[in-house]
């Protein structure tokens, strides 16, 4: 990849069920200043912040042009401002390009969501789908995701038990995580007996509704010491979008992470993902998801995924040391929280969980009902 880009600051606030208090704009205040704090950046013309990236989602937020209510607090006024909607991992690939094709030098990144303004998640994640033929039988992103769920057990032989030890382990993970206060552990028992959402998947296989914002800053290669003395690379990105319809799917099949892992990995120049990573930090919206994207990722063999993912103690790589999105993000910012976790993990800033030596990582990003988009970016420490 030409003109190698840096990760030079992450910053985020607390993941909590509700931030009541707080309005979505000082969230992303509370960031950037961080952000700023960290590195010194500012907004000055041409050697400062040249575009600033804001995540966010007009049905999260109640309003369209989401970003209009953001364009002062990232200091975009009469400045270059872009908004990604949805998966904001995809933040990083505009942010990437921006840099590449020489027309910044600097990108600020920065995310937010309300969950808990909604009435429903299940409401929102409702809309996402056709008016005509899905929409009105009720599909949501859960009842999708249950349908996947029973497809991939089948196949894969993943078990309740497997599935509830992914539950405990993330919750574990989530307690040395100090953006993560409300999470509480959980036992075996207490997910296998929580109540049923769309079967298979049970109220605790489901990630909590949550409040927060993330942000990071990107700085093309020569001039990344002015910011930082432990930035990231980005080495690799890829991404991939399946089928609209479920109909049109095989759901268990995880076609579309394949291809988005495969053309990450080519322009890394990693040939084999098993040993490739010390820190993988994938979006695990619901506890199959874990082991089936690790398995549709090539971290671990066809069939693996359930042992892989139930696995506690020390292995190689440590998978979602933060607790991952099952332990408590936005779902619109699962994939950029977990390039901001991996990120601090190379930096050696990830407080409580951090790996010991982490020096590459892989962040991944979902979004659509059943996996139908996936996003994944590669890091090495510099």
């Amino acid at each position: 990849m030409a003109r190698r880009v840096g990760i030079c600051a992450v910053a985020q606030t607390t993941y909590e069920p509700d931030k009541w208090t707080e309005r979505f704009q000082g969230m992303a205040l509370e960031v950037i200043e961080s952000i700023q704090a960290q590195t010194g950046v500012d907004f000055s013309a041409g050697r400062g912040i040249g575009m600033s990236i804001n995540v966010s989602d007009d049905i999260f937020d109640a309003r369209t042009i989401s970003d209009n209510a953001m364009t002062d607090v990232l200091g975009a006024h009469f400045g270059c401002e872009e908004k990604v909607a949805q998966e904001g991992i995809q933040a990083i690939y505009y942010g990437l390009a921006a840099i590449q094709s020489g027309h910044v030098d600097v990108v600020l990144v920065v995310g937010h969501c309300k969950e808990s303004q909604g009435k429903s998640r299940n409401r929102v994640t409702h809309v996402a789908f056709d008016p005509f033929y899905t929409r009105p039988v009720g599909l949501d992103f859960c009842a999708a995701a249950g349908l996947q769920a029973q497809a991939f057990m089948d196949q894969s032989g993943l078990t309740e038990e497997q599935l509830a030890a992914v539950v405990v382990r993330s919750r574990e993970n989530a307690l040395k995580n100090d953006r993560l206060p409300a999470v509480e552990p959980v036992t075996v028992e207490e997910v296998l007996n929580s109540p049923m959402l769309a079967d298979p998947i049970r109220r605790l296989h489901a990630y909590p509704v949550s409040d927060g914002a993330v942000g990071m800053l990107l700085v093309a290669e020569e001039r990344v010491n002015e910011f930082s003395d432990t930035p990231v690379w980005i080495t690799g990105v890829g991404n991939s979008m399946d089928s609209f319809f479920l109909g049109d799917r095989d759901l268990a099949s995880n076609d579309a992470l394949k291809q988005a892992a495969r053309r990450a990995y080519r322009r890394a120049g990693i040939a084999d993902p098993k040993t490739a990573f010390d820190v993988v930090e994938v979006s695990d919206l619901y506890a199959y998801q874990q082991p089936m994207w690790l398995e549709g990722l090539g971290i671990c063999d066809t069939g693996k995924g359930g042992l892989t993912a139930s696995t506690r103690g020390h292995c190689k790589p440590v998978i979602n040391p933060s607790g991952g999105t099952l332990a408590g993000n936005p779902m619109i910012l699962g994939g950029l929280v977990r390039a901001a976790e991996a990120s601090l993990q190379l930096m050696g800033k990830a407080n409580g969980h951090q790996v010991e030596k982490a020096a590459t990582a892989l962040a991944h990003g979902v979004m659509g009902p059943a996996g139908q988009f996936h996003s994944v970016v590669t890091l090495a420490r510099a």
